[in-house]
Protein backbone atom coordinates (compact mmCIF):
# COMPACT_ATOMS: atom_id res chain seq x y z
CA UNK A 1 0.00 0.00 0.00
CA UNK A 2 1.35 3.38 -0.83
CA UNK A 3 1.83 6.02 1.71
CA UNK A 4 0.56 8.75 0.94
CA UNK A 5 1.17 12.42 2.51
CA UNK A 6 -1.28 14.59 4.27
CA UNK A 7 -2.95 17.22 1.98
CA UNK A 8 -1.07 19.99 3.96
CA UNK A 9 2.33 19.87 6.60
CA UNK A 10 2.73 23.00 7.39
CA UNK A 11 0.88 26.51 7.70
CA UNK A 12 3.26 29.32 6.74
CA UNK A 13 1.57 32.83 6.91
CA UNK A 14 2.83 36.00 6.16
CA UNK A 15 1.09 38.80 7.89
CA UNK A 16 0.27 42.20 6.31
CA UNK A 17 -2.65 44.39 5.73
CA UNK A 18 -4.66 43.71 2.58
CA UNK A 19 -5.26 46.92 0.10
CA UNK A 20 -3.48 48.53 -2.26
CA UNK A 21 -2.58 51.75 0.53
CA UNK A 22 -1.18 49.37 2.90
CA UNK A 23 1.46 47.66 0.22
CA UNK A 24 5.27 48.06 0.27
CA UNK A 25 4.45 49.25 4.09
CA UNK A 26 6.57 48.22 6.92
CA UNK A 27 3.77 46.07 8.40
CA UNK A 28 3.79 44.40 5.40
CA UNK A 29 6.92 42.60 5.07
CA UNK A 30 5.51 38.82 6.18
CA UNK A 31 3.20 39.37 2.57
CA UNK A 32 5.99 40.14 0.86
CA UNK A 33 7.98 37.46 2.35
CA UNK A 34 5.19 34.86 1.76
CA UNK A 35 4.92 35.85 -2.03
CA UNK A 36 8.46 35.83 -2.36
CA UNK A 37 7.94 31.83 -0.82
CA UNK A 38 4.98 31.32 -3.53
CA UNK A 39 7.51 32.33 -6.46
CA UNK A 40 10.68 30.55 -5.55
CA UNK A 41 7.79 27.86 -4.88
CA UNK A 42 6.37 28.35 -8.94
CA UNK A 43 3.24 29.42 -7.01
CA UNK A 44 0.70 32.08 -7.07
CA UNK A 45 -0.99 33.57 -4.05
CA UNK A 46 -4.32 34.26 -5.49
CA UNK A 47 -6.80 31.49 -4.04
CA UNK A 48 -9.64 33.34 -1.65
CA UNK A 49 -10.07 30.74 1.15
CA UNK A 50 -9.61 30.83 5.45
CA UNK A 51 -9.97 34.43 4.69
CA UNK A 52 -6.93 34.33 2.68
CA UNK A 53 -5.11 34.32 -0.24
CA UNK A 54 -3.70 31.05 -0.14
CA UNK A 55 -1.96 28.67 -2.15
CA UNK A 56 -1.55 25.10 -1.57
CA UNK A 57 2.39 24.00 -3.27
CA UNK A 58 5.62 22.38 -2.04
CA UNK A 59 8.40 24.02 0.08
CA UNK A 60 11.46 21.94 0.52
CA UNK A 61 9.92 18.87 -0.17
CA UNK A 62 6.71 19.16 1.89
CA UNK A 63 2.82 20.37 1.32
CA UNK A 64 2.60 23.74 2.55
CA UNK A 65 -0.70 25.99 2.54
CA UNK A 66 0.94 29.73 1.95
CA UNK A 67 -1.20 32.46 3.23
CA UNK A 68 -1.73 36.20 3.54
CA UNK A 69 -4.50 36.97 5.74
CA UNK A 70 -6.69 39.47 4.74
CA UNK A 71 -8.59 39.94 7.76
CA UNK A 72 -6.19 42.87 8.54
CA UNK A 73 -2.92 43.07 10.73
CA UNK A 74 -5.43 42.70 14.29
CA UNK A 75 -7.49 39.93 13.28
CA UNK A 76 -5.02 37.99 11.29
CA UNK A 77 -5.73 34.60 13.96
CA UNK A 78 -9.14 34.12 12.81
CA UNK A 79 -7.71 33.12 8.84
CA UNK A 80 -4.67 31.37 10.98
CA UNK A 81 -7.28 28.85 13.22
CA UNK A 82 -9.81 27.93 10.39
CA UNK A 83 -6.59 26.54 8.24
CA UNK A 84 -5.38 24.82 11.01
CA UNK A 85 -8.55 23.54 11.79
CA UNK A 86 -9.51 22.20 8.28
CA UNK A 87 -6.02 20.84 8.23
CA UNK A 88 -5.68 19.51 11.45
CA UNK A 89 -2.57 21.09 12.47
CA UNK A 90 -1.05 21.88 15.23
CA UNK A 91 0.76 25.51 16.48
CA UNK A 92 4.00 23.40 15.75
CA UNK A 93 3.23 22.89 12.41
CA UNK A 94 1.79 27.04 11.92
CA UNK A 95 5.16 29.21 11.00
CA UNK A 96 4.34 32.95 10.90
CA UNK A 97 6.56 35.39 8.92
CA UNK A 98 5.68 39.10 10.29
CA UNK A 99 7.45 42.71 10.93
CA UNK A 100 10.33 43.55 14.16
CA UNK A 101 10.45 47.27 14.86
CA UNK A 102 13.05 46.15 17.18
CA UNK A 103 15.57 44.77 14.51
CA UNK A 104 17.44 46.69 12.62
CA UNK A 105 16.03 46.92 8.88
CA UNK A 106 17.00 43.72 7.00
CA UNK A 107 17.85 41.66 10.15
CA UNK A 108 16.06 38.24 10.68
CA UNK A 109 15.62 36.42 13.87
CA UNK A 110 13.69 33.07 13.52
CA UNK A 111 12.22 32.11 17.03
CA UNK A 112 10.58 28.56 18.03
CA UNK A 113 7.60 30.12 20.12
CA UNK A 114 7.45 33.37 22.73
CA UNK A 115 4.55 35.88 23.55
CA UNK A 116 3.25 38.41 21.20
CA UNK A 117 5.80 41.75 22.09
CA UNK A 118 3.48 44.00 21.28
CA UNK A 119 2.79 42.62 17.90
CA UNK A 120 -1.10 42.63 17.06
CA UNK A 121 -0.75 40.19 14.80
CA UNK A 122 1.12 37.68 16.48
CA UNK A 123 -1.52 39.11 19.60
CA UNK A 124 -4.64 37.86 17.79
CA UNK A 125 -2.86 34.20 16.67
CA UNK A 126 -2.32 33.04 20.18
CA UNK A 127 -5.70 34.35 20.83
CA UNK A 128 -6.94 32.19 18.36
CA UNK A 129 -4.79 29.04 18.29
CA UNK A 130 -4.58 29.41 22.34
CA UNK A 131 -0.79 29.19 22.34
CA UNK A 132 2.63 31.13 21.26
CA UNK A 133 4.29 27.56 20.54
CA UNK A 134 4.61 28.13 17.11
CA UNK A 135 7.35 29.01 15.01
CA UNK A 136 8.44 32.46 13.36
CA UNK A 137 10.75 34.79 11.15
CA UNK A 138 10.85 38.28 12.82
CA UNK A 139 12.28 40.58 9.78
CA UNK A 140 13.38 43.57 10.66
CA UNK A 141 11.99 47.07 9.87
CA UNK A 142 13.59 49.44 12.12
CA UNK A 143 12.84 51.45 15.41
CA UNK A 144 10.99 54.52 15.37
CA UNK A 145 12.85 57.24 14.80
CA UNK A 146 12.28 59.12 18.16
CA UNK A 147 10.46 57.50 20.93
CA UNK A 148 7.35 60.20 20.75
CA UNK A 149 6.97 58.93 17.27
CA UNK A 150 3.32 56.67 17.26
CA UNK A 151 4.03 53.25 16.79
CA UNK A 152 1.28 52.94 14.35
CA UNK A 153 2.10 55.70 12.31
CA UNK A 154 5.34 54.22 12.36
CA UNK A 155 4.82 50.92 11.02
CA UNK A 156 2.22 51.60 8.34
CA UNK A 157 4.95 54.31 6.88
CA UNK A 158 6.71 53.54 4.09
CA UNK A 159 10.80 53.00 3.58
CA UNK A 160 13.45 55.07 2.32
CA UNK A 161 15.50 54.26 -0.67
CA UNK A 162 18.17 53.60 1.33
CA UNK A 163 16.39 50.93 3.98
CA UNK A 164 14.41 49.44 0.84
CA UNK A 165 18.26 48.16 -0.11
CA UNK A 166 18.63 46.35 2.96
CA UNK A 167 15.29 44.84 2.73
CA UNK A 168 14.93 43.75 -0.50
CA UNK A 169 17.26 41.00 0.24
CA UNK A 170 16.13 40.13 3.34
CA UNK A 171 12.87 39.45 1.73
CA UNK A 172 15.06 36.96 -0.12
CA UNK A 173 16.75 35.59 3.19
CA UNK A 174 13.14 35.06 4.84
CA UNK A 175 12.01 32.59 2.59
CA UNK A 176 15.37 30.96 2.64
CA UNK A 177 14.66 30.83 5.94
CA UNK A 178 11.72 29.14 6.04
CA UNK A 179 12.90 26.32 3.71
CA UNK A 180 16.04 26.05 6.21
CA UNK A 181 13.38 25.41 9.01
CA UNK A 182 11.38 22.83 7.23
CA UNK A 183 14.58 21.14 6.00
CA UNK A 184 17.06 20.77 8.66
CA UNK A 185 14.91 22.32 11.35
CA UNK A 186 14.91 25.63 13.68
CA UNK A 187 18.06 25.63 15.48
CA UNK A 188 19.87 25.34 12.35
CA UNK A 189 17.52 27.86 10.72
CA UNK A 190 18.45 30.06 13.70
CA UNK A 191 22.34 29.52 13.40
CA UNK A 192 22.29 30.51 9.85
CA UNK A 193 19.74 33.11 10.11
CA UNK A 194 19.64 35.09 13.28
CA UNK A 195 21.14 38.58 13.20
CA UNK A 196 23.07 38.33 9.47
CA UNK A 197 21.88 41.31 7.52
Amino acid sequence: MLFRKPACEYLVVGLGNPGREYAGTRHNVGFRAAARLAERAGAKLDRAKFQALTCLCTVAGHRVLLMQPQTYMNSSGQAVRQAADFYKLPPERVLVLFDDVDLDVGRLRVRRNGSAGGHNGIKSIIACLGSQEFPRVKIGVGAKPHPDYDLADWVLSRFSAQESKALDPAIERAAEAVEVILTDGLERAASQFNGKS
